[in-house]
């Protein structure tokens, strides 16, 4: 039999819901439809997709893998549909919080000169978002360990430290990144732009406490869980009442890139990392 596209939306729908339920109210249909839908896929592909278990549906080794072609397929699909009716978006991924001002600068730049709206998209891991086609671009402050990717250097900022507001450090004017490394530190393990690394051996920090997002990042250094690193434009854009900002001397810059795909390097992309490159380069940032 033929795949049709009702097929891959079905696989789909239940591969991100983790169940043919949820799956069905999402796409308005009734289950046992949805459930001959992903049948029938199976067998036109002669490959087991999904597996049932006691508490959800998970995705088999080869589903996996056909999961994530088929998300780039249906966006390539939705993307130039939506091209075709006008409503073209360009889609700006970002990990925690964007570097601003350059994000509104180029943002606007691109929109004036292009006439195609942006949106703005937060993930925490964008390297697979942008292989699967579900951004465009992505701004990051670590380079993504796909080598498919290509980044391109918008410019560096200065780090800044961060404490409890009722820390001792709390009431100093600044600090050094020497002395950071001897205070229990805050890492964000999975796209934090601050690791042990960035020390000397003989000088990295011993006393680590260990998180997976900016928000639990937030949550223990302001509850003195640790101390912690930000850049001056992510230290600008946070609004935290339990927490302070500090000079640090002798911290390395972070710096901040552009990644995207460069098979699918568009003339909007082209656009946007020139003007991304453009604004980043301006005094100031």
């Amino acid at each position: 039999m033929d795949v049709e596209l009702r097929h891959l939306r079905a696989f789909a729908a239940v591969a991100r819901a983790h169940s043919y339920t949820a799956a069905s109210r999402s796409l308005l249909i009734t289950q046992p439809a949805l459930t001959r839908a992903v049948q029938q896929l199976e067998v036109a592909t002669g490959t087991q997709l999904l597996q049932r278990n006691s508490r959800s549906v998970e995705l088999t080794v080869a589903g996996a893998d056909f999961y994530e072609k088929v998300l780039a397929i249906l966006g390539d699909l939705d993307r130039t549909v939506q091209s075709m009716r006008g409503e073209q978006e360009f889609r700006v991924g970002f990990q925690w919080v964007l570097p601003v001002p350059w994000a509104t600068q180029a943002v606007s730049e691109f929109e004036r000169a292009t006439g195609v709206a942006t949106r703005l998209l937060r993930r925490d891991d964008v390297g697979p978002h942008l292989e699967r086609g579900e951004l465009d671009v992505a701004v990051t402050r670590t380079r993504l360990k796909d080598d498919d990717l290509e980044h391109v250097l918008l410019f560096s900022e200065e780090r800044v430290a961060v404490f409890a507001a009722g820390s001792g450090f709390a009431l100093r004017q600044g600090t050094s990144w020497q002395e950071l490394a001897r205070c229990p530190l805050v890492i964000n393990t999975v796209n934090g732009t601050t690791q042990p690394e960035l020390w000397p051996p003989e000088d990295r920090p011993q006393h680590l406490v260990l998180c997976e997002n900016f928000d639990e990042w937030l949550h223990l250094v302001a509850t003195g869980r640790g101390v912690g690193a930000l850049p001056r434009s992510a230290a600008r854009s946070t609004q935290h009442p339990d927490l302070k900002f500090a000079r640090m001397s002798g911290a390395p810059d972070v710096p901040v890139w552009l990644a995207f795909q460069p098979r699918k390097c568009s003339a909007l992309v082209r656009k946007f990392v020139s003007i991304g490159v453009a604004v980043g380069a301006q005094e100031g940032l």
